[in-house]
């Protein structure tokens, strides 16, 4: 924390603007309060259910949930995974978290930080996911490929220039609020994405429909692929980033998503889904500027997206949770290691992971018995 939040507060901002002793150019040049933006989409349709463009359409006319484009931070992070699924890897593979140092042509060399500017070592590409960890994201982008992780947003309907580079993987290009909420439908609908519409319908002064949009779908990912990002979205609000506002907010039902933080501290966002409807918030200054100390999308964001959609579904029916597709092969591994257990593995770091068949661990965990183990089978999967 850096104390207080040091900015003007919309509040300021007004007594100043009312203010007969102020000057209309000394009022402008502060007006840069913190600014919010929302959309709320159905995850089969796309229709619109709410969207907030800014604080004060009276002081502010700019949309800035269709018009202001923002770094997506680390909501952008499941497109680069689906990537790496997409090319085979598996969220039981094991990366280092730790320090990385990325050539750049004519320039510094560029070292990413995770949020906390801490490195937390091996882990797995889920538990990578579901913390947040930068260091992975590019590793795992990296691997992949620049162009596959720009075709993937793509796919999923970002409609923003994406640049080959990799800081593209911890979301440095900028995107519409719009696009991204969209762009996580796919999550909700497992593998579906659908295209965002405003208008409901149009009728005529009898009733009579004049026009209604189709809706738009289109597929991403096949089920199996889809289940398994999604599984890892649930364990962003089941323990990661997001645990502390949604779980622990009072939010109960079916639920996934991604926190959002550039690196910078000016751009922070959530974008969260139930199996039926899909909402992101993001929230920083027109003028980009760093918020406060320790600014973080689960911190500052979720807060609002469960605030908001306790009070939706206390006038809503509950969704269905979602149903797990068939055929995906489920291990129980050494999280360590990423390879299947043995009864020797610490009972601290077994796991369940799903995976596509013929992506399963050849091995046994080789850290504990597994280069002993022949024939003998691990104990059942429990849960994750």
């Amino acid at each position: 924390m850096y104390g207080r939040f040091p900015h003007l507060t919309y509040r300021q901002y007004l007594q100043r603007r009312n203010d007969p002793e102020e000057t209309e150019a000394t009022a402008a040049a502060q007006s840069p309060y913190l600014q919010a933006a929302l959309v709320t989409l159905e995850a089969q349709t796309c229709n619109v259910r709410a969207l907030v463009g800014g604080r004060d359409f009276e002081d502010s006319k700019f949309n800035r949930a269709t018009q202001a484009l923002r770094q997506a931070g680390s909501t952008f992070k499941p497109f680069v995974y689906s990537a790496a699924i997409r090319a085979g890897y598996t969220l039981a593979e094991v990366m280092n978290d730790e320090p990385l140092s990325v050539p750049v042509q004519d320039q510094p060399n560029w070292e990413p930080q995770n949020y906390d500017n801490k490195f937390e070592g091996p882990m797995t590409l889920r538990h990578a996911l579901y913390e947040s960890r930068n260091t992975i994201a590019v590793r795992v982008g990296m691997r992949v490929g620049e162009d596959a992780v720009v075709a993937e947003a793509h796919n999923f309907g970002l409609t923003t220039r994406i640049p080959a580079v990799p800081s593209i993987h911890i979301g440095a290009a900028d995107v519409l609020l719009m696009d991204m909420v969209a762009a996580y439908t796919t999550f909700a609908n497992m593998g579906v994405r659908c295209t965002p519409h405003g208008i409901l319908r149009v009728e005529d002064r009898q009733g009579h429909i004049l026009w209604q949009p189709e809706v738009e779908q289109h597929e991403v990912m096949d089920p199996a692929h889809a289940w398994i990002v999604l599984d890892a979205l649930r364990d962003v609000v089941r323990r990661g980033t997001a645990r502390g506002a949604v779980v622990g907010g009072g939010f109960t039902l079916p639920a996934g998503g991604k926190t959002g933080t550039t690196n910078d501290g000016k751009d922070v966002w959530f974008i969260g889904f139930t199996p039926d409807l899909v909402s992101g918030v993001w929230m920083g200054f027109d003028n980009p500027a760093k918020i406060m100390g320790n600014a973080q999308g689960g911190r500052l964001v979720a807060p609002v997206w469960t605030v908001m959609m306790r009070d939706i579904y206390e006038r809503r029916k509950a969704p269905a949770p979602w149903a797990e597709p068939e055929g995906l092969i489920i291990e129980l591994i050494d999280s360590q290691t990423g390879m299947k257990a043995t009864p020797f593995c610490p009972v601290s770091q077994l796991t369940t992971e799903y995976f596509i068949p013929g992506t399963e661990p050849a091995g046994f965990c080789p850290l504990h018995g597994g280069a002993k183990q022949t024939s003998s089978q691990p104990p059942p999967p429990g849960s994750h």
